[in-house]
């Protein structure tokens, strides 16, 4: 069913259109709002209205004691501006999700937040990202994967590309990152389009080939330890410390790609490199993208301390991407425990899945 079109609008468009087409000519005086009252036959509040958003989109121009007068501006008539535009509306494409996040329990939380946090959720967002979420996601990363994380060393973001990009600005153009070989074709165009060198360094069965860890040339290491995509390798523990031996043989950094690995079959999610290596050169990346849904743009990154002073040096005058409502619901759907039960949830379903 079509909308009725509101009258000033409809007077609106045909006194525009008259001007566009040379009716109404450059300079010319446009009947006073009562006539053209009387002659449309609608009251002087819709006219009132049409002959302001004209003035304001300048059209025509108010004098005082005068009336309205169409703008001097010959420009404003062309063969096609006149002509009525037609619109293809799209749909809706994707399929409804078919997750393992229970909904009502989310919606609950949007709620409770809303009820409960009012005018906080129109407060701008620190830069590194709220506090609330930045504590919610220390006090989880400790009780489920026994990582030390400082809230203030968080940074919030909106998904994985946004942080490899945070990455690069953060650490400079000029370095060279070595990635594995195949890995999620993102992170080469990412780092390729912020004007960084890429370095492909070929996966074997446990991980990064020692030659190539060895023998080329790059200054950090990305790497997706669990699950690397579309290789399936997970990273064994003689190689994870490997990294960290070049990591502080070279003193570079590591971008640890925690991707998919809350999902770890069987038993607790494996070490990161960030505990393993007491967070002194790994720059840890999470999204919530997998381990909630596509839709949930929300990541983070640990940073080591040293690298604090230079993110507010580089990136300190930047607003947080994510909408703070966002990270609100996100952070008390974390401290509720509501994320750590839909994790085991979700294993419970892997695990019998594989039985």
């Amino acid at each position: 069913m079509e909308k009725k079109e509101k009258k000033y609008y409809g007077l609106y468009r045909e006194i525009k259109s008259k001007i566009l087409s040379g009716e109404y000519r450059s300079g010319e005086k446009l009947p006073s709002k009562r006539v053209m009252a009387d002659r449309m036959g609608c009251s002087l509040v819709t006219v009132e209205t049409a002959y302001g958003m004209l003035e304001d989109e300048g059209y025509i121009l108010s004098r005082q004691r005068s009336g309205y007068y169409v703008s001097p501006i010959d420009a404003f008539v062309t063969d096609s501006a006149a002509r009525p535009v037609a619109f293809t509306y799209l749909e809706e494409t994707e399929d409804l999700p078919r997750g393992e996040l229970e909904y009502s329990v989310w919606f609950k939380t949007v709620r409770k937040v809303i009820s409960e946090q009012g005018n906080r959720l129109f407060i701008k967002a620190p830069n590194q990202g709220c506090a609330v979420l930045r504590n919610a996601i220390a006090d989880y990363l400790y009780r489920y994967r026994g990582m030390i994380a400082d809230p203030a060393r968080i940074v919030i973001g909106s998904g994985s590309e946004q942080l490899y990009e945070i990455v690069v600005k953060l650490l400079g153009r000029e370095r060279i990152f070595g990635v594995e070989d195949p890995c999620y074709e993102q992170i080469r165009t990412v780092y390729g389009e912020m004007g960084a060198a890429i370095c492909p360094l070929r996966m074997g069965r446990d991980g990064i080939e020692t030659e190539d860890l060895q023998s080329k040339r790059f200054d950090v290491l990305h790497v997706t330890p669990f699950h690397s995509y579309p290789s399936g390798v997970t990273t064994v523990a003689s190689k994870r410390h490997e990294y960290l031996r070049w990591a502080e043989r070279t003193g570079n950094y590591i971008v640890e790609d925690d991707f998919d690995s809350e999902f770890f079959i069987p038993g607790n999610p494996i070490e990161s490199l960030y505990a393993l290596g007491g967070g002194r050169s790994v720059i840890y990346v999470n999204t919530f993208s997998k381990s909630l849904s596509p839709a949930m743009r929300i990541g983070y990154m640990i940073l080591p301390e040293e690298l604090i002073a230079e993110y507010d040096r580089r990136l300190g005058m930047f607003s947080c991407s994510v909408p703070v409502m966002d990270q609100y619901i996100l952070a008390e759907f974390i401290a509720s425990g509501s994320f750590e039960r839909h994790l085991n949830r979700v294993r419970r379903r892997i695990r019998r899945e594989k039985e």
